[in-house]
């Protein structure tokens, strides 16, 4: 007790000494002294107060600390400020959240006192200041001003945010303000501590600055007084907050907390929140005890709250299938409700959690084609962009954005016209009508920015054409140029990935040129005897179809450095398997050559048979080699019986259809 009224009467009393220091002569220089720590510099590049303030709280130094841009999502506001301070302590009630994802309060204030009510008809963040100026007489009324005028900073755009943040750290009453809270953090309740914490680092003030870091500190000394909704914002808080010494503490204070309290959580909200705020780094119990708890409440699921799990679960690193599943079904319930910015973030959780639902994304897909005259054509770009991460095709789309492309080319920036390239390539989509005027629109715009591009960026758009089929003649022109003069240099980090691509290139423009002529026969080559493992239940499912090993390869290496699985022979009416032998001592022009690649799933569109667009080049290479191709998806065929694998295999060669695949080409 001594150690603390000891540090309460030193703090005072540097206050007080520094304030007489400090004391400006006019308004606009008071708006100036800010109780920074550091080596911070405010948005107006203030001046630095940190040695004079640095041994107040010599703990607080311990560890470098840095200033924090903040740019964290609110999911709730000051309603726990505004009310009194009876019910801060014991009701706090809220409404459902808005789209926003932040809570809509029930002003449920002291209508007593006209403070509460002034304060409420406040427009923006300096009103509540300037009325804490004139009427503020508590800590009550200071917490108050503060957190409305986070509430009201936070519906503003992102440039009058920039503005608004400049007149707040420069408002005469904001110092005043900072200081009274510093004085008095101990003494407030536990809404108003946790919540003008939270609004002090979402409004930008630097995380290393005394003020935060010595509420930093009384949450820890006050934690197991919080009830839920106090821990809810309190975790919301350090969610967008970065690990020092101080908030470490508080972070695994919080995570013991929550472990002894989350039996009795049954908001799905708060969860949430905790889920964001603990992260990937805790640990396996407790996510799994936190997936329990919100398995428990999953009937009281609504719209918003399957919006936010999304983002909860990412932020965990946690794939639950039992809660993700029962979520994208809601969103799919409410697809035309989802604003655009939680389209690319579902979309974006869904990558990093590898989690796979065609049904979402096939819903998602649908509403931004049905509403695609309402979409800016940069929006539906990186909606396009989020689909080719999943390797997602969503084939109505692709159409319809490449009739916008050709109708108005010039919104293809450099950037953008990468990115087209990229998601078109992978996918490999070619439009079903105009596919020839969609490159050469793309070709126009890629000789446009020929000018500015870099060879990397060049060797990329000439690739992605390549893949698709189309070779852009001037843009390649300028690539071997550029590689004949040695000026072609390939970073070290991705230089076997570059080389790879450039050998692609050259490949397509070879075999992809009007004047290839297919040749009569192929030099192939035996790499191996050797099947490997994930292909020896194909193998034998051959021996047992065709009785002999010597009735197809395995293995084999072809020109322009292609490799196929198997290669099978027959005549020319395509009814009998030909000995390899035979075929190779008498070379037929009318033997028909069947090249077998078992493919991994991830070389497929999602939820589909169409090949992605590196096994579709290779495809489409073959079959100029004189192959057709058969396509299989080796996780598919792993899981087949083998009796069912040796009849599925006897289709493919014998059916009509293995020598009927549509060429890619332009």
């Amino acid at each position: 007790m001594n150690n603390k009224i000891s540090y309460l009467l030193n703090t005072v009393r540097c206050i007080h000494r520094y304030s007489s220091v400090l004391t400006p002569k006019s308004s606009a220089t008071t708006r100036k002294h800010i109780l920074w720590i550091g080596r911070y510099r405010d948005p107006l590049g203030n001046v630095n107060f940190g040695k004079l303030l640095l041994n107040i709280l010599p703990s607080l130094h311990g560890s470098s600390l840095r200033a924090l841009s903040q740019k964290t999502d609110v999911y709730s506001t000051g309603t726990e400020a505004l009310v009194s301070e009876k019910a801060s302590q014991s009701s706090l009630e809220v409404e459902k959240l808005d789209d926003s994802g932040s809570f809509k309060p029930k002003h449920v204030g002291d209508h007593s006192d006209p403070f509460f009510t002034s304060l409420r008809k406040c427009t923006c963040p300096c009103d509540a200041l300037d009325l804490a100026s004139e009427a503020a007489v508590s800590i009550k009324h200071y917490t108050n001003s503060l957190t409305m005028a986070w509430r009201l900073f936070k519906n503003l755009s992102e440039e009058q945010q920039r503005y608004e943040k400049q007149l707040i750290f420069e408002h005469p009453v904001f110092v005043r303000l900072c200081q009274q809270l510093l004085r008095d953090a101990r003494r407030m309740t536990r809404g108003d501590l946790v919540f003008s914490l939270h609004a002090l680092v979402n409004l930008g003030v630097p995380q290393n600055t005394l003020l935060v870091q010595t509420l930093v500190r009384v949450c820890q000394e006050k934690l197991n007084q919080l009830d839920n909704r106090c821990i809810s914002v309190l975790a919301t808080t350090l969610a967008g907050m970065e690990k020092d010494k101080n908030v470490s503490a508080l972070q695994a204070g919080l995570q013991l907390l929550v472990e002894q309290r989350i039996s009795s959580i049954r908001d799905i909200f708060i969860l949430q929140n905790l889920m964001k705020c603990l992260g990937k780094d805790a640990p396996v119990f407790l996510k799994k005890k936190l997936e329990m708890a919100v398995v428990r409440e999953i009937d009281g699921l609504t719209f918003p709250n399957a919006l936010r799990m999304f983002l909860a679960l990412a932020a965990m690193n946690y794939c639950s299938l039992p809660i993700l599943n029962p979520c994208s079904k809601k969103i799919q319930e409410n697809v035309h409700d989802v604003p655009f910015r939680q389209l690319i973030h579902i979309l974006e959780a869904c990558h990093t959690l590898q989690y796979r639902n065609v049904k979402l994304f096939s819903a998602l897909a649908d509403y931004v084609n049905s509403t695609a005259y309402l979409w800016d054509k940069r929006q539906i770009i990186l909606f396009l962009s989020a689909c080719e991460i999943l390797a997602f095709q969503p084939t109505e789309l692709l159409d319809i954005f490449a009739e916008k492309v050709i109708e108005d080319p010039d919104f293809l920036n450099l950037k953008n016209l990468l990115i087209v390239l990229r998601v078109y390539s992978r996918l490999n989509h070619v439009p079903r009508v105009q596919k020839h005027l969609f490159f050469e629109t793309l070709h126009s715009c890629l000789n446009k920015c020929l000018p500015q591009i870099s060879n990397i960026e060049l060797l990329k758009a000439v690739y992605s054409l390549g893949i698709l089929g189309y070779l852009p003649h001037h843009a390649l022109d300028e690539l071997l140029q550029k590689d004949s003069k040695g000026e072609l240099t390939l970073s070290d980090d991705l230089k076997e990935q570059n080389t790879v691509m450039f050998h692609s290139v050259k490949t397509c423009m070879e075999l992809d040129s009007p004047s290839f002529t297919k040749p009569a026969f192929v030099l192939t080559e035996n790499l191996s005897s050797l099947v490997p493992l994930n292909l020896r239940k194909a193998q034998e499912a051959l021996i047992e179809l065709l009785g002999d090993e010597n009735m197809f390869r395995q293995n084999v290496r072809l020109p322009y450095r292609y490799h196929i699985d198997f290669e099978i022979r027959m005549d020319s009416d395509r009814k009998k398997v030909l000995p390899i032998a035979a075929t190779d001592d008498h070379p037929d022009s009318h033997v028909q050559r069947l090249a077998f690649l078992f493919a991994p799933v991830s070389a497929f569109c999602l939820g589909t048979t169409h090949p992605q667009g590196k096994l579709a080049m290779k495809k489409r290479h073959l079959n100029k080699l004189g192959y057709h191709v058969i396509l299989i998806q080796n996780k598919k065929f792993q899981e087949m019986k083998n009796e069912d694998a040796v009849e599925f295999l006897k289709r493919k060669i014998y059916s009509e259809d293995a020598f009927s695949f549509p060429e890619t080409t332009v």
